[in-house]
């Protein structure tokens, strides 16, 4: 989403500004974008104690309008910048910025819109949209890329889980009574999920002892199941930071691998190891290579 090469100057110079994060202007436009959404979070967040509200009641109103306005402002600036905007209005990060304007100005309009003010937390999802241009990118990738590479195990992972406590849920419905609040299928499901999650919220629990065996197995099960999505990902998350910092290059000269990705010469035998670039040595007299001992000719 680029500005076309017929734009004004004014529109290319606000392009970066609003879009990139290179210059001391973009910069402080994310600062500000970024403290705008705190602040409003934090208004929207305080506005719902009800002694807050009796006391500050206005001035919150009065500070949701004005990050209101100040959003409404920027939104309109990303589509001014851009010379396609239906591909921002309508790309996911366009949808999240609208939807969390969309609710102040349908309450002026819709009855009971109040309710839904809460959707408003919608605007600290834009925070990760202005991380995205920071030092943090290169973080995030290297985690949507573990994400998606354990996938298929995490989806296999829930599942197991799924088929777990449906068929425990099945046999606790058919040993407890329904005066122990098993009532129904569906109900003693969620009596499972709450188990095997060991969160034990209490509401429905076992009274004969059968049932409190089987809920004792689902307890210890649940600890041994917890584990596996978290080794899953921690795996992948260690195997790309491998892969990033590491290449698969092997020397020609003593076949050693895991080089780091910008090495250029072998650290045990000093050979030079990018293929596609002839050694700067090989024109010269032998250089002693920086950081070994062998001297290469």
């Amino acid at each position: 989403m680029k500005p076309s090469s017929s734009s004004s100057s004014l529109r290319v110079r606000l392009f970066h500004i609003v879009f990139e994060s290179d210059s001391r202007p973009a910069r402080a436009f994310d600062i500000a974008v970024i403290s705008a959404i705190v602040l409003s979070v934090l208004t929207i967040m305080l506005d719902t104690v009800a002694s807050l509200h009796e006391r500050y009641g206005v001035l919150f109103f009065w500070l949701e309008w004005g990050f209101t306005l100040l959003f409404t402002f920027e939104y309109l600036l990303r589509i001014y910048c851009l010379d396609r905007p239906k591909n921002y209005v309508f790309s996911f990060w366009g949808l999240i910025d609208l939807a969390a304007l969309l609710p102040s100005w349908l309450s002026l309009v819709l009855p009971g819109g109040q309710a839904l003010l809460v959707i408003r937390f919608l605007r600290i999802l834009r925070i990760f949209r202005v991380l995205r241009l920071t030092r943090f990118v290169n973080e995030g990738q290297l985690l949507q890329g573990a994400l998606l590479r354990s996938r298929h195990k995490i989806l296999l992972f829930l599942f197991t889980v799924l088929s777990l406590v449906s068929i425990f849920g099945s046999i606790i419905f058919l040993v407890e009574p329904a005066s122990a609040g098993f009532t129904s299928i569906p109900r003693s499901i969620y009596w499972a999920v709450v188990t095997l999650t060991t969160v034990g919220y209490g509401d429905i629990s076992p009274v004969t002892p059968l049932g409190q065996v089987i809920s004792s197995l689902v307890m210890v099960l649940g600890y041994s199941i917890l584990a596996v999505p978290t080794g899953v990902f921690s795996a992948e998350v260690m195997r790309s930071i491998h892969f990033e910092r590491y290449s698969d290059e092997v020397c020609p000269g003593c076949g050693h691998e895991k080089h780091e990705a910008d090495a250029r010469f072998c650290k045990l035998c000093g050979t030079w190891l990018d293929e596609n670039a002839p050694d700067p040595r090989s024109g010269g007299d032998a250089a002693k290579v920086p950081g070994s001992n062998v001297s290469a000719g």
